[in-house]
């Protein structure tokens, strides 16, 4: 069964068309067929009958009146959509904020505030530990077992006696030890605290 299509075709009048006559001077004909009435007004329509909005169409020039720099100036501009640009690499010494990007589902801020959320979440460790656990390689909070067991890992990986008696694995595991027992007694303390506290 054949169905007629409701489409809207090129050459139909606009749907959207007033109910008036074409507004070129002596034409009596339906206007049905808008054009921009000058640059700056691009969404103010003028309403032309076919054969006039075509002859309209064939005289518009976008860029009438204005000088060549003019004209580089206003194609630079619209080749990023009529947003500012800077030379590549520029903008980068300023440094990055989430506050330049347009976001209209607040999408950044959503996820900034999630990000400080976990931030807060997440206990930090106490400041004297910070550089022995990064020398392990653990994160905080960390339990005696797990702290036993990486120290044992990194022993055997950086003892001078596998390595050759190599000067920058001693000094590797020297670190190591450090770490290991600056750590250790931490958590040693605070476990006896704890136990005290209890007991009390």
């Amino acid at each position: 069964m054949y169905r007629k299509s409701t489409r809207h075709r090129a050459f139909d009048p606009d749907p959207a068309a007033p109910e008036t006559v074409c507004e070129m001077p002596g034409c009596t004909a339906r206007a049905g067929y808008r054009a921009p009435r000058s640059r700056d007004s691009l969404n103010d329509y003028v309403w032309f009958c076919l054969d006039h909005v075509r002859d309209y169409n064939a005289r518009w020039d976008y860029y009438k009146g204005m000088s060549p720099g003019q004209i580089e100036a206003h194609i630079r501009a619209d080749t990023a959509w009529q947003r500012p640009s800077w030379k590549l690499g520029t903008r980068a010494q300023q440094g990055f904020s989430e506050e330049d990007v347009l976001d209209p589902l607040d999408l950044l801020s959503r996820r900034a505030k999630a990000r400080a959320a976990d931030q807060a979440a997440t206990p930090k460790p106490p400041p004297p530990l910070r550089q022995p656990l990064s020398t392990l390689g653990l994160d905080w909070p960390v339990s005696l077992d797990d702290l036993k067991s990486r120290y044992k890992s990194l022993a055997r990986q950086h003892h001078p006696d596998t390595n050759g008696g190599d000067k920058a694995a001693e000094e590797r595991f020297k670190a190591v030890n450090i770490a290991y027992a600056v750590i250790r007694a931490h958590l040693r303390e605070t476990t006896a605290e704890f136990a005290t506290a209890k007991a009390g």
